[in-house]
């Protein structure tokens, strides 16, 4: 077993890098707190190779050193755009067509794992790492889904939670034999 070459050695220019086509989700990070999970949430959405962040409410925007800390330059190559108001940007996606699906905990939420195939395109929203999905956001949403907990804590930190559930909608896609958007140099 051999180690692939490190990232900088084998990664195309940030030219490239922005211009290559990207799966149909989008992510909507509502309040999100911590600097330090919206940077880690930009460098998922990079890695899982995502439309869009949008970034609404109290949730940092970059450039920020916190964000970057954990982004590691994925700001860079992350299209996202900022929306003081999330009710209303979620009106509009709807109306492009995009399913609205909150990652929260309902009473009507399904597992992340049982997300229907022919749901795309799709926005994720991710709500605040303390109260979650506001219930003004969750009354727009299409549907819900949810990670399962086993522990005490009954919850997963917001980034962890965001990549484990936009890497299954991936999978999904894939099983759907949509074309990755992986260029050879990824390889």
């Amino acid at each position: 077993m051999l180690k692939r070459p490190s990232e900088r050695e084998c990664r195309p220019p940030l030219s490239i890098a922005r211009n290559r086509v990207r799966f149909p989700i989008c992510a909507l990070l509502d309040n999100i707190r911590s600097l330090y999970n919206v940077g880690a949430i930009f460098r998922i959405a990079d890695g899982a190779g995502i439309r869009k962040l949008y970034l609404c409410g109290i949730t940092g925007c970059p450039p920020d050193p916190e964000i970057e800390k954990t982004a590691l330059g994925a700001t860079l190559s992350v299209f996202w755009e900022y929306h003081s108001d999330a009710t209303k940007l979620v009106t509009n996606l709807k109306n492009e067509g995009w399913k609205i699906v909150a990652l929260e905990r309902t009473d009507c939420s399904i597992l992340y794992s049982a997300f229907p195939s022919d749901a795309f395109p799709v926005c994720i929203i991710v709500g605040n790492e303390v109260e979650g999905v506001g219930e003004s956001l969750l009354e727009l949403c299409d549907m819900a889904i949810e990670i399962p907990q086993y522990g005490w804590k009954q919850s997963l930190n917001v980034a962890v939670a965001f990549g484990i559930a936009v890497y299954e909608l991936v999978r999904k896609l894939q099983e759907k034999s949509v074309t990755t958007p992986i260029a050879d140099w990824a390889l």
